[in-house]
């Protein structure tokens, strides 16, 4: 049986979305059915991210919850001895950085790294020059680095070839699960309002979205961080980051979720929708076409008027396609191809 690192040194709770999700529920369903022993190196801000795994915290990185502060904690690791020694890497048969950048870079033991989105080639103008310049060089350099890729749609997949030059048989595209014990369709009766779960970044294209809903007349709830201080109209609920279980009630209980989104790697939120039997109305991007399937209503996410035509289509045709179409995402298969993707790796 070999030895698998998972180092998950960059998370940072609450601020990464989908990400967090990921890299939570591979760990939880590699402790239930991995083929492999594996153990989990976290940062002290997130001790319990190994969920179920064995872990080991690693105190010689330097979490932070701040941009700044998370650059600096990066860049100390890169170098730090003490933080390739409590990686444990000589005790390791592969080790794999499921959040995007490989830290420290690795040559021994065999790497693999996800690299969950690959936004800058898409929208640079949305990033800073420095945030701009940082992500071409890091990921370009973990993905070459790496001997396996691991990458979370087929669209991501032949932009990572395409883009930085990878052999295609170097990159595996694995697509993420939905717990479906917590997001089922439910007996309680569907309210009036939109769902938007999405964090306030420019990419997630909000204000397109408020004057969709305002020609629409519907209440528009959104969940997320990073609203505090932005405007929004008076028919806008702002509920910023909700538990859990929240966030399921309002899957289970909007009119449908809007995802208006210009980018996504994947596409997470339409899936636990789906898998609610919420009417699902998204943009018609790549990514959430390979998610959504034939369950959901499509707009230009650049106009609103098309964002308005696409929930009410969504509206009409209802949510019943959805469970059907969310069931062949689990967790368990998503931690299954990963297996097979180490054990590819123990072979390089």
């Amino acid at each position: 049986m070999a030895r698998i690192g998972i180092s998950l040194l960059t998370l940072v709770p609450g601020i990464v979305g989908g990400s967090e999700t990921y890299a939570r529920e591979l760990c939880r369903q590699l402790a239930a059915t991995g083929e492999h022993e594996y153990r989990a190196f976290v940062p002290a801000i997130a001790r319990d991210a190994g969920d179920g795994l064995p872990t080991t915290v690693v105190h010689g990185y330097r979490a932070s919850r701040t941009t700044p502060g998370r650059l600096a904690a990066m860049g100390h690791a890169a170098v730090s001895r003490r933080v390739r020694r409590e990686l444990e890497l000589d005790r390791l048969d592969a080790v794999h950085f499921p959040l995007s950048v490989m830290l420290p870079e690795v040559k021994r033991p065999p790497a693999a790294t996800t690299i969950l989105d690959v936004q800058h080639e898409f929208l640079p103008g949305f990033f800073s020059r420095a945030e701009l310049t940082y992500r071409r060089l890091v990921y370009k350099r973990t993905a070459r680095a790496s001997r396996r890729v691991i990458t979370i749609s087929e669209h991501a997949r032949e932009t990572l070839v395409e883009r930085m030059g990878l052999a295609p048989e170097r990159v595996h595209a694995i697509h993420f699960g939905v717990d479906h014990s917590r997001f089922r369709p439910s007996a309680a009766p569907r309210e009036d309002f939109l769902l938007y779960p999405a964090n306030r970044w420019p990419h997630k294209n909000h204000e397109r979205l408020f004057a969709a809903a305002e020609g629409l007349g519907r209440r528009l709830v959104l969940t997320g961080s990073g609203h505090e201080g932005k405007p929004a109209p008076p028919f806008v609920d702002v509920r910023g980051r909700v538990p859990g279980d929240e966030l399921v009630r309002l899957l289970q209980t909007c009119a449908a979720l809007v995802f208006p989104s210009l980018y996504e790697g994947f596409g997470q939120p339409p899936l636990e929708a789906m898998a609610c039997a919420a009417p699902v109305a998204v943009a018609d991007i790549p990514p959430l076409r390979e998610v959504c399937g034939d369950a959901a209503s499509y707009f230009d996410p650049s106009d609103p008027d098309a964002i308005a035509a696409g929930i009410e289509e969504a509206l009409r045709r209802g949510g019943d396609a959805g469970p059907a179409r969310a069931a062949g995402f689990t967790w368990e298969r998503c931690a299954r191809e990963h297996d097979a993707v180490y054990t590819a790796l123990l072979a390089d």
